[in-house]
């Protein structure tokens, strides 16, 4: 199945805007999506099209991009070679995999500017270094980050499109959907949760399989992943850091602790593994806002942060890894709705994977109180930080009840003039309590 996904508008939008002045990249994890939305959108909207996967072409291809002097010689050989004709000004070339031919990405240049075709670029891994190495980045590019499918997309994929409109109304007008519709919308939630936003998984559960064979799907993903981060590093500390992620977050400690994931290791002799880790967008980073104002970036400690994955069916599997799926109880334990409250980290992946999804860098915050002169012994976190003009607002994530949120009203206190309105993510149904918005956990993509 080809799923709806809101990316294409943003493909529209470039193609309408570029005039073929820029080539498009997008930009993902592995297994995302971001071949079979080029190639719908090339069916849709040019009279033909010629895609080239960089992970399976001939060498006679790639030899052709090691000199792109003579444009009219290129397009011949490669028509020929590809048994495609493209039409000048009503035709796209596809750059699939793009990672695994770093000339051609280079060639982009010479090729936007000949304006003969336009171009879509795919590719995962990017910016890793053996990538780029030598070849200078094109500046006719034009960037767009593909992710899974935000729990708006899963219920389109899944046949339930109108349901988000309500969702999306509730949350705009602040109304109450009332108790039994907010079940209904949990239950599919919590759905979402367990298989996630990658389209391989949600085929394999609409083709009608139980949730093992689902499960198998994501171990599948995962250990494409794993061996992705063994190429990176052969010493296998990326792959070691990225399957330490569930374990991390469930010690609830304030900060990613990378010494306790591997011996005697600094995150300064490791910044490249998480840099690198980072640009596989595979993990999504929250960083410490130091100084919680609009802007985040200009006081974040980049050298303590929290990590998630992106993808939270991912996190669900990778957290069972080396259990059977028969002795994973939390798949139940999330449809019934008796996810443990020391399980919570669940629901803050899934904001996390959500609010990327809607375009935020994820930032939180840790405090302590000051009482005469002293800092106190406990330590006060908000799980996230978003910013609106010139406020900023506080996320609290709970994957039960609401009245203890001891975080968000301390933060009020020390930072009042500065909050927008406060909120509260939860598995209940949007009510307000004083200033405080308790809104249900599947509205954090509409933050």
């Amino acid at each position: 199945m080809i799923f709806r996904r809101k990316i294409y508008s943003k493909m529209l939008e470039w193609k309408q805007k570029s005039g073929g002045k820029t080539a498009l990249l997008i930009e993902g994890a592995r297994r995302v999506g971001k071949s079979t939305i080029a190639e719908e959108f090339a069916r849709n909207e040019y009279e033909n099209s010629l895609t080239i996967d960089f992970s399976n072409v001939s060498q006679d291809i790639i030899d052709l991009f090691n000199n792109v002097s003579d444009l009219q010689y290129f397009f011949v050989s490669l028509q020929a070679l590809t048994g495609k004709v493209l039409k000048p000004g009503k035709s796209v070339i596809i750059f699939d995999e793009v990672q695994f031919c770093p000339k051609a990405r280079q060639a982009i240049k010479h090729l936007v500017k000949d304006g003969r075709y336009e171009y879509i670029e795919t590719g995962s891994l990017i910016s890793i270094k053996q990538n780029i190495k030598d070849i200078l980045i094109p500046s006719e590019e034009r960037y767009l980050n593909m992710y899974p499918l935000d729990f708006e997309e899963f219920l389109w994929a899944i046949g339930k499109e109108a349901t988000f409109d309500l969702i999306r109304y509730s949350y705009e007008k602040l109304k109450p959907l009332g108790e039994s519709v907010n079940r209904e919308m949990m239950r599919l939630f919590r759905l979402y949760m367990i298989i996630g936003g990658m389209p391989q998984a949600i085929n394999e559960y609409m083709d009608g399989s139980d949730f093992s064979t689902v499960d198998d799907v994501k171990r599948d993903i995962l250990r494409l992943y794993i061996e992705d981060f063994r190429r990176i590093d052969e010493k296998g500390r990326a792959s070691t850091i990225f399957n330490s992620i569930p374990a991390e977050l469930a010690r609830n400690t304030l900060r990613y602790r990378v010494g306790d994931v591997i011996e005697n290791a600094r995150l300064s002799r490791l910044e490249s593994i998480f840099a690198d880790l980072n640009d596989s967008k595979t993990v999504n980073f929250a960083y410490h806002a130091n100084d919680p104002g609009v802007g985040f970036a200009l006081h974040a400690g980049y050298d303590y942060f929290k990590m998630f994955l992106a993808d939270t069916g991912l996190f669900i599997t990778l957290a069972f890894m080396d259990r059977d799926y028969t002795d994973n109880q939390l798949y139940q334990k999330l449809l019934n709705d008796k996810l443990a409250a020391d399980l919570g980290y669940v629901y803050e992946n899934v904001v996390s994977q959500l609010l990327v999804s809607a375009g935020h860098t994820l930032y939180y915050y840790t405090f302590r109180n000051v009482v005469d002169g002293e800092a106190s012994t406990r330590a006060y976190e908000i799980d996230f930080l978003i910013s609106r003009k010139d406020k900023i607002y506080p996320i609290e994530v709970k994957s039960s009840g609401y009245k203890s949120h001891k975080s968000l009203d301390e933060f009020q206190n020390k930072f009042s003039s500065r909050i927008g309105a406060r909120y509260l993510l939860y598995t209940k149904d949007l009510k307000r309590d004083g200033d405080l918005i308790c809104l249900p956990v599947y509205m954090a993509g509409l933050l």
